[in-house]
């Protein structure tokens, strides 16, 4: 049985990693660490496990931790567990800086225990089957894609109006970093391909802290990717779609065909091939932040991910590797809307 903690009790913490935890056979949800204490102890009450006083504590007595602090923290609390001998499921963004990234695989590959990254993306039925209907060849050779996630904010998600989401000092980065890893991650994982250029506009359009004063993070972002192979296209991320539903959609065109992800609300992946011919796959829709906050059952599959990859020792594609790539992506995303320019991001293999 694997016993696991849990670092950082917000909401993603208490509505995503706890209970799915507790549903998981194979491990055991022994406690938490915040270093609000008194939400370590409001969670380990509703979960029935223990609240630790310090890090350090809840790390030797597990096996595996979820790292579910504010962006800042995540590297830390990372290296920190990697060192110890424990396994980390962190979630997104890896790090604030790139340095940081590159030590939390370092960690990882200098301990010999599993570094992933909370990229639920990666887990959902339609983007699974897409990645090897696009292997098989069934849209050829892809040519463009165009993927989108947005919602109307992180406050709507936390429940607070000043969300930590919107606090340069803890969260560091901005939406791009929040929604804009996954679709970024999706892409390279959809292809099996880097990206190697990147163009960016990224901007604080309407988001203010209570007081009416603009957040100090972006709020939109609008990339424009080139990969290795080729294949060019564009990424939006936004937290001011105020319609009351998320867009969570992904198209990538081929040569043979057009493959639609999540863009229809009947049917989560549609494949329209050259000559007219239409298939629909019956698969379940993506897992949504208004569902888990409600209460209703919404799995996105990171967890059993994590566990399994620990126990079986089945490969996962959200291991800190190939998420440092997409994270690449991101700080390429950054210089680039800072200086007007297109800039090459690095994908060398990672060393260690």
């Amino acid at each position: 049985m694997l016993r696991v903690g849990i670092i950082g009790c917000g909401k993603i913490a208490e509505l995503r990693h706890a209970p799915e935890y507790l549903e998981n056979p194979h491990c055991e949800l022994v406690g938490f660490y915040d270093y609000a204490p008194d939400r370590a102890k409001a969670l380990a009450e509703k979960f029935g496990a223990k609240a630790f006083d310090t890090v350090d504590e809840l790390i030797s007595q597990v096996d595996a931790v979820s790292v579910c602090s504010a962006n800042i923290a995540h590297a830390e609390a990372t290296i920190r567990a990697l060192d110890a001998g424990r396994h980390v499921l962190c979630e997104k963004p890896m790090a604030t800086t790139l340095a940081d990234c590159e030590a939390m695989v370092a960690a990882s590959r200098r301990s010999g225990k599993l570094l992933m990254l909370g990229h639920n993306q990666l887990f959902a039925e339609a983007h699974v089957r897409a990645r090897a209907l696009i292997a098989a060849g069934e849209i050829g050779r892809p040519l463009m894609f165009h993927t989108t996630f947005g919602h109307s904010g992180p406050e709507i998600w936390t429940g607070t109006a000043n969300t930590w989401f919107f606090d340069k000092k803890r969260a560091v980065l901005g939406v791009l970093a929040d929604l804009g890893i996954h679709k970024t991650d999706l892409i390279q994982f959809l292809l099996g391909d880097d990206i190697v250029r990147v163009s960016a506009t990224i901007k604080t359009l309407d988001k203010k802290y209570p007081d009416g004063t603009p957040v100090t993070v972006d709020d939109n972002a609008l990339c424009l990717y080139e990969t290795a192979g080729g294949a060019v296209g564009t990424l939006h991320v936004s937290w001011t779609l105020y319609n009351g539903r998320e867009d969570n959609s992904t198209r990538v065109y081929g040569t043979k065909g057009v493959l639609r992800m999540y863009d229809d609300p009947d049917c989560a992946l549609i494949l329209e091939r050259s000559d007219g011919t239409v298939e629909r796959f019956d698969v379940e829709k993506i897992a949504t932040n208004d569902e888990q906050k409600a209460g209703k059952r919404a799995s996105t599959g990171v967890i059993d991910a994590f566990v399994d990859a620990i126990v079986s020792g089945k490969p996962t594609p959200a291991e800190g590797g190939q998420a440092l790539k997409a994270m690449r992506v991101i700080f390429a995303a950054e210089r680039a809307a800072q200086t007007g320019t297109t800039v090459s991001v690095d994908q060398s293999p990672v060393k260690g």
